[in-house]
């Protein structure tokens, strides 16, 4: 069975590939969940983030956008001492203020699925690539979507940290040519 050649030879990494990474989200919750994720990831391995996942779920209150918007500066300074999770405090306030933001997406849209993918006019994008080289940082549509969300007060949210957060919740599949996952 052929995978993309990032994630072959560590075990939680070829279940997040072979589970999760490229397939369509649908649920708001677990949408908040990888924004706060690929946020948090900026700068690091994205399977470091991958091992503190569960750390960040029982930190963050299993990723409930509506208690996490509640946080005030106790929870941000429980956070900030928590070593299983990155305590940056620029990630840690933006993913507080993110919930916020986020809410306010899913008041004016009905949903941050409904927000995201009118981007893409509903339509996932499935890229053909030969090999993870291939793939780029960042897209025209990573450009789009950062800037809308900084423009609606969303914080750490950079073009290059939307395509990543884009391939992980589906909008985007960049599964190389071959791949098991590969949308057809």
């Amino acid at each position: 069975m052929k995978r993309c050649d990032w994630c072959v030879g560590d075990e939680l990494y070829e279940k997040y590939h072979d589970e999760e990474w490229g397939k369509v989200v649908y649920d708001d919750k677990i949408l908040f969940e990888f924004l706060v994720l690929e946020s948090a990831q900026a700068g690091l391995n994205w399977l470091t983030i991958l091992k503190k996942r569960e750390n960040y779920r029982k930190a963050y209150d299993d990723f409930d956008y509506n208690i996490v918007a509640e946080y005030g500066e106790g929870k941000f300074e429980e956070l900030m001492g928590n070593k299983g999770i990155v305590r940056n405090k620029l990630k840690i306030r933006a993913s507080i203020n993110n919930a916020i933001k986020f809410m306010e997406i899913q008041g004016e849209w009905g949903s941050f699925y409904d927000y995201l993918w009118s981007f893409t006019d509903g339509n996932q994008i499935v890229n053909r690539v030969k090999n993870i080289k291939e793939v780029p940082a960042k897209t025209d549509l990573s450009d789009i979507i950062s800037k809308d969300m900084k423009k609606r007060g969303f914080k750490f949210i950079g073009t290059t940290i939307i395509y990543a957060y884009l391939q992980a919740v589906g909008v985007v599949d960049d599964h190389v040519d071959g791949c098991f996952s590969k949308k057809s």
